[in-house]
């Protein structure tokens, strides 16, 4: 067992491409093209901070107070964001997940969600990490293995870089009409359309000193069906393009404001995700899983 604070390490490697992939959350530590940091990642002698790369499931971003009800039975989360009082993102992001496959370019790893207090179900969650000359592209898939509907949503937390020393610098584009207005402790209160607001990136503009810890809903995909958020440098003609395919309902953004003071609004947190925050208790787009059931989320990242 590797002593690493993030466990095993597994390295994919494709042309000039280098992702690593790890053990611990199943997450995506780093991606590399040629000389360039794509994704703000962390060491491997640490363990993930800010979330960063990892896998969101059963549920993405926040459930007020850790409560919610299904088929209904209340159920009770351990409160995982304690300063708010909710839980946050899942159970798998800690978790020791295993290797399944794997091929210089790829690899396919998962974990186990057993029943618990708060989350009474069983499922597998599989993630399928693949570089190609398109770029990165992951498959998160969540199947019901319990015998009665399970509530499911997931996501993802990359931060990823654009050859600026911060976000500020960030020309953005964010294909959203509307956004989701937040409470102190992160949970929506509702939706607006993003027109006149500081959060309208449609058009794409510097990120400047925009404070962005923001849901995007109602997302315009392009012609092959995938919704693209681009960050592009302002100067050189060089970018990257996170996009989110299938099962990708929402975004949020995040300038990356509250991490360690040394780490501030360097990377810019781009999270594909299936269902909003506190979807559990409001039930907006929670899917509810049969038995054998699975639901499939695709993103990716491509530098240009």
């Amino acid at each position: 067992m590797s002593a690493t604070p993030s466990g095993e390490q597994w390295e994919l490697q494709h042309g000039d491409q280098r992702a690593v992939v790890v053990q611990v959350g199943g997450g995506l530590r780093s991606y590399d093209v040629a000389d360039r940091a794509v994704v703000d990642g962390y060491p491997a002698d640490r363990k993930a901070d800010g979330g960063r790369g990892q896998v969101l499931a059963p549920w993405p971003n926040r459930i007020a107070d850790g409560r919610y009800t299904w088929a209904g039975s209340e159920q009770q989360l351990p409160l995982t964001e304690v300063a708010n009082h909710n839980a946050i993102h899942g159970l798998v992001r800690w978790a020791e997940w295993s290797l399944l496959e794997r091929d210089p370019a790829g690899l396919r790893v998962a974990a186990r969600v057993w029943p618990q207090p708060g989350y009474p179900f069983a499922l597998t969650v599989t993630a399928t990490y693949q570089l190609d000359d398109t770029g990165l592209t992951v498959r998160l898939e969540g199947r019901n293995d319990g015998d009665s509907p399970a509530p499911y949503g997931v996501g993802q937390h990359p931060y990823v870089r654009a050859g600026t020393d911060l976000v500020n610098e960030i020309v953005l584009t964010v294909p959203a009409d509307e956004w989701l207005p937040c409470d102190q402790r992160g949970l929506p209160v509702g939706t607006e359309p993003v027109d006149g607001t500081p959060y309208d990136f449609r058009a794409g503009r510097p990120v400047g000193e925009t404070v962005l810890d923001t849901p995007y809903a109602s997302l315009a995909a392009e012609a092959d069906g995938r919704v693209v958020v681009r960050l592009a440098h302002p100067d050189d003609g060089t970018g990257v393009d996170v996009w989110g395919g299938p099962g990708t309902r929402y975004l949020q953004v995040f300038s990356g404001d509250t991490v360690a003071v040394d780490r501030r609004r360097q990377g810019l947190a781009v999270e594909p995700m299936s269902c909003p925050p506190d979807a559990f208790r409001s039930g907006v787009d929670v899917a509810g899983l049969e038995p054998g059931e699975s639901h499939i989320l695709e993103w990716g990242v491509h530098a240009w």
